[in-house]
């Protein structure tokens, strides 16, 4: 049985990039070795990262001036790293979440940081507000999307010192106005491939201002001049990355994969408000595309495991809400056909005969 796949990521990844995967780690395009065993500084490999980057640059209209890079260490080693290439006086950081929360919390061990605005007082059910952004500081550093509690900036925020956004849950998802960013990062495993890449979108002339000296690891200049491959990259990954970028570009592109998101995020957003057991999580004007949380009403919080055990008979996993919200969390990520969160909806629907 196919699986309704709602997992917050590791996540669902479209069939054929995992179809295209397997066949290479049998045989890579008739090389007769895997994607697991080939040289990384071979001309198959150096072409599958030219590609990538090409194909990352297409989907998303990325400037020129822009490069993007392919590293290890997930999103968490940006958090330090950002600071370490950019922190001289001070950063700027949003918190709207426990990972906006870490980044901060990364970027206090290099120096000043100021937490222009917090959600945290109710639970970071909600995006702040009417903030003000110090123009003194080097950086200002938001988290588009909040898998954990389910909020979303889904506009492309005017920022007058350079913007930096971990976009590991919502890259992909809709168009972005790139040259409003100087860096777009996050890991690769809810949108674009499995764990084990992250992916680093950066204007090369933020860099090389800081006073301090940089390890040559943790410099982005270094893994700039070496095309990612200043050490072995995480190939197969990559390779993965690629299948899921041409899989974009085939079905439409950015502007496809939103309308598809959105239509996936209205059918389940519509039930909630309408089916008397449930009841969202967050502001309204605040909700995610990509994680949608929801809990029971409190009549019915002693059938919260009744309703889990339900979806899971009928092949859902993943919708298990995170421990500090509770609940439910339907993350409907790019690759997420709007058939099964049809089947959550109707999930929904069923026990409500059942039970309401």
């Amino acid at each position: 049985m196919k699986k309704h796949n709602f997992n917050a990521g590791p996540s669902i990844l479209p069939a054929e990039a995992i179809e295209n995967t397997a066949k290479a780690v049998r045989d890579l395009n008739g090389t007769g070795m895997s994607i697991l065993e080939i040289s990384h500084r071979s001309k198959d490999f150096q072409a599958i990262m030219d590609e990538a980057v090409a194909l990352f640059k297409d989907n998303l209209n990325i400037p020129e001036e822009y490069k993007v890079l392919f590293l290890g260490g997930g999103a968490s080693l940006q958090f330090c790293m950002i600071p370490f290439n950019l922190l001289e006086k001070k950063g700027a950081y949003l918190d709207t979440g426990v990972w906006a929360k870490k980044a901060l919390k990364e970027a206090q061990l290099f120096g000043e940081v100021v937490n222009v605005a917090s959600s945290s007082d109710k639970n970071y059910s909600y995006l702040p507000k009417n903030y003000n952004i110090p123009t003194d500081a080097d950086y200002f550093h938001i988290t588009t999307n909040n898998t954990i509690y389910g909020t979303e900036i889904r506009e492309d925020i005017n920022c007058p010192i350079p913007l930096i956004a971990d976009m590991s849950s919502d890259i992909l998802s809709r168009p972005v106005d790139v040259s409003k960013y100087s860096m777009i990062y996050g890991g690769a495993q809810k949108n674009l491939g499995p764990a084990g890449v992250t992916f680093v979108i950066i204007k090369e002339d933020i860099l090389g201002k800081v006073t301090r000296k940089i390890p040559t690891m943790l410099d982005y200049r270094t893994h700039i001049k070496e095309g990612s491959m200043f050490n072995t990259p995480p190939c197969l990954p990559i390779f993965t990355c690629l299948e899921t970028l041409k899989w974009i570009k085939k079905i439409g592109g950015v502007q496809k994969i939103q309308e598809m998101n959105q239509a996936k995020g209205k059918l389940l957003y519509d039930e909630i408000e309408r089916n008397p057991m449930f009841k969202g999580t967050v502001a309204k004007e605040d909700r995610s595309l990509m994680n949608i949380c929801f809990i029971m009403e409190d009549k019915y919080k002693d059938l919260e495991a009744n309703f889990m055990d339900y979806t899971k008979e009928l092949g859902m996993v993943g919708l298990k809400g995170h421990r500090s919200v509770g609940g439910f969390r339907a993350s409907t990520y790019n690759a997420l056909p709007i058939e099964s969160v049809k089947a959550l909806v109707d999930a929904m629907k069923e026990f409500e005969t059942k039970y309401a």
